[in-house]
């Protein structure tokens, strides 16, 4: 059998960093605080900070019935900049992707690790993989991008009225969900590479012929001919019957 899978540890490697990407990128959409805006009132805005995300928006109160109010946003919504509902598109594409490229980085992994005999497929595994942990880091990295852009350029939202917030705040600081979202993004960037880069996917597999063909418990793989294989079959040993597989003549 040919032995492959000391091949392969940087691109399982990258499977475990792509699988960690995707659940930061999971958390980066769910979270509130892609952007935190400081408000001068704080009469209804209690601690003078709320948190924009790309779903809702959110702040504490202690004169409202609810400590915690928040408004969603939808992709519908007409007073939502461009940013948001294209963050809104682009970070779910992201997530299917990402869910996607890493069910693919699995099979490659198992490919190279369980099914070296049938290795047809595997360069087109491996770039495929690839490709789409470098789509999904994009699909996150643009919005993050965007969002960020506007906050550090201190953009306004023209809220309606029962989102109780300014259309322009006193000042707007970068919230945690793009720095974690970021991160992500790199993250899945580099795996991606690194799949792409799998070089026996390219060159040897690609002909066929592996480059290794030594096996680590027996040492190098041997062909054997087919007269070898037929005396093998029959039992025989450089022409000599083994006497332990004789049996009683009966007379």
């Amino acid at each position: 059998m040919i032995y492959l899978a000391h091949t392969a540890h940087l691109q399982f490697l990258g499977l475990l960093v792509g699988f960690l990407a995707w659940i930061l990128i999971l958390t980066t959409t769910g979270l509130n605080e892609w952007r935190l805006w400081h408000v001068a009132d704080v009469s209804v805005i209690t601690p003078g900070v709320a948190w924009v995300g790309i779903w809702k928006a959110c702040f504490y109160s202690h004169a409202l019935p609810s400590m915690e109010n928040c408004q969603s946003i939808s992709i519908s919504d007409s007073f939502a900049p461009a940013e948001i509902p294209v963050a809104q598109v682009l970070m779910v594409l992201a997530l299917i992707s990402g869910l996607v490229g890493n069910i693919t980085a699995a099979v490659a992994m198992r490919m190279v690790y369980f099914s070296v005999e049938d290795r047809r497929n595997i360069r087109l595994v491996f770039v495929l993989a690839g490709t789409l942990y470098v789509l999904t880091g994009t699909f996150c990295l643009v919005p993050l991008a965007w969002n960020m852009s506007s906050v550090l350029n201190n953009s306004t939202i023209d809220f309606p009225p029962e989102f109780q917030l300014p259309a322009a705040p006193v000042r707007q600081q970068v919230g945690s969900a793009i720095g974690v979202g970021i991160s992500a993004s790199i993250m899945m960037l580099i795996s991606g590479l690194v799949f792409l880069c799998y070089r026996y996917a390219w060159a040897a597999l690609s002909t066929g012929a592996p480059r290794n063909t030594r096996d680590p418990l027996h040492g190098p793989l041997t062909k054997m001919t087919q007269a070898q294989r037929f005396g093998l079959a029959n039992g025989d040993n450089q022409g000599r019957d083994n006497p332990a597989f004789h049996t009683e003549e009966v007379s």
